[in-house]
Order: structure tokens, then C-alpha cells, then sequence
């Protein structure tokens, strides 16, 4: 589910942006490119949250992992993340739709997303950019809150394991998902934060922030998920060849 939330994206427009320079995009294409983006996003939030909750089950609860966290309740939680990103981020569209754009039809950004629309809107915005900084904080800001919870009760746990070495193993199994994380969390917020409070920042600075949140964490997930797992590292040096000892 995260691979395919990771390809609803803007990234073939970018491409176009950056290969052919082709900066225009039809008033419509841009507006579902809001939705694609900002809803890929929520329902990305919403599956770190759900693979927190399936570590914590399993370093705290490992008994009863197969019996809370079986086929239809993960068809359930998958489901429950793709409507939630769905209904959360639908209106945004047609709160852009309504605007007057009589300042510029130019918006200083590489694609289109909600503040870089409402920035060049002549128009009293207050109303939506409250609502989408409700709609950021109920979606992804509550599912940061609630995945460092899960890890504060991770942690208790595994540092009352007896040995050191089931420490350390417990704590390994946590290492991709940690990292996948990061990688998404700390330039969504960043991009968050400047384009609501970052007058101060420089405009090329949080462009190259806005690529990075969208662009580098569909390409680390694979690489990240890959070399941790052991299964798919040794398929991956046995198509290569790789795993043959040398002579």
C-alpha cells in the first residue's frame, strides 16, 4: 500500500518540468494534482501508523499478533486510511476552484499544491488555510503523535528484556520502519511549516525542501525496506549473482 500511494504522485510532471521545460499545466490538471498529492500523502501518514501499530503488537503483545492483526482487520486498516485521505483532502480542490487569480497564473513552485495555489489567490483565504491546517494536524500531525507513543511503549518494553543481544534484535526489527519515517516526515514538515510560517526562508530553499519531500522518499523506501529485510536482500544478490562465494 505504501508503494502504491508512493506512485500517486506529481512525479511525471516533474519530469516533463525538468527534461523538456514544460512549466505549464491546465487549471484542472493542476487541481487534481492538489488532491493526488496531498491525499497520497495522508493515506502515506496513515500507513506509517499502521505498521507502528503492527510493531508494537509484536514486540509487546507477541502472543496475540496473529489473532489482532489478522487478513480482514489489515484489509480494514488499509481501507480505513484510504477513505480517510480521500474525504480529509476532496474539498481542497473546489476550495481552490472558487478563488479569483487576478495577482498571477505563475505559481513559484515546481508543482501544485494547496499554499502555493492560495499565495497567488486575490482573495480572503483565512477560512481555507485554517481548514487545511486542521485537515495536516488531524491526519498527519496526530499520526506522528501516536507512532512516537508506540515507540515510547516499544522502548519500555524492550529494554526490559533480560539480554542484551534480544535488545538489540527486538530493536533492529524496528530499524526500517524508523528510518522510512524520518525520511518522509522531516521534509513534510519542514515543507509544512515554511509555507505557512517561513517568510524568512528563501524561496529556492523551499522548493528544493518541496522536491525533496516528494521526490526522495518513493526512491529510499525500497532501498531502506530492501537492505534491511533479509529475504529480499538475499533474492536480490541471488538474481545478481552475487551470492556465490568467490574462489
Amino acid at each position: 500500500m505504501l508503494a502504491v500511494a508512493d506512485l500517486t504522485t506529481a512525479v511525471p510532471k516533474l519530469l516533463r518540468l525538468f527534461w523538456f521545460h514544460d512549466g505549464e499545466i491546465r487549471f484542472e490538471a493542476c487541481l487534481t494534482q492538489v488532491f493526488l498529492i496531498h491525499s497520497s500523502s495522508t493515506m502515506e501518514s496513515g500507513f506509517f501508523l499502521a505498521m507502528a501499530f503492527d510493531h508494537y503488537i509484536a514486540i509487546c503483545s507477541p502472543l496475540r499478533h496473529s489473532a489482532i492483526l489478522t487478513h480482514s482487520s489489515v484489509v480494514g486498516m488499509g481501507l480505513a486510511i484510504v477513505l480517510r485521505g480521500t474525504a480529509f483532502l476532496s474539498p481542497h480542490p473546489f476550495l481552490l476552484q472558487w478563488l479569483p487569480y487576478c495577482w498571477t497564473n505563475v505559481i513559484s513552485h515546481t508543482y501544485c499544491e494547496f499554499m502555493a495555489l492560495i499565495k497567488i489567490a486575490c482573495a480572503e483565504t483565512r477560512i481555507r488555510r485554517a481548514y487545511s491546517l486542521i485537515v495536516a494536524f488531524l491526519t498527519g500531525g496526530v499520526d506522528f503523535i501516536l507512532i512516537t507513543c508506540s515507540y515510547v511503549l516499544i522502548l519500555h518494553t524492550v529494554f526490559h528484556l533480560p539480554s542484551k543481544d534480544a535488545r538489540l534484535k527486538t530493536l533492529g526489527t524496528c530499524g526500517s520502519h524508523v528510518c522510512v519515517t524520518l525520511v518522509s516526515y522531516t521534509p513534510a514538515f519542514f515543507s509544512f511549516l515554511t509555507h505557512r510560517f517561513g517568510d524568512q526562508v528563501a524561496p529556492h530553499v523551499h522548493i528544493f525542501v518541496a522536491n525533496i519531500y516528494l521526490l526522495v522518499p518513493p526512491m529510499v523506501n525500497p532501498i531502506i525496506y530492501g537492505v534491511r529485510t533479509k529475504k529480499i536482500r538475499d533474492r536480490f544478490l541471488k538474481f545478481f549473482n552475487l551470492s556465490k562465494p568467490l574462489n
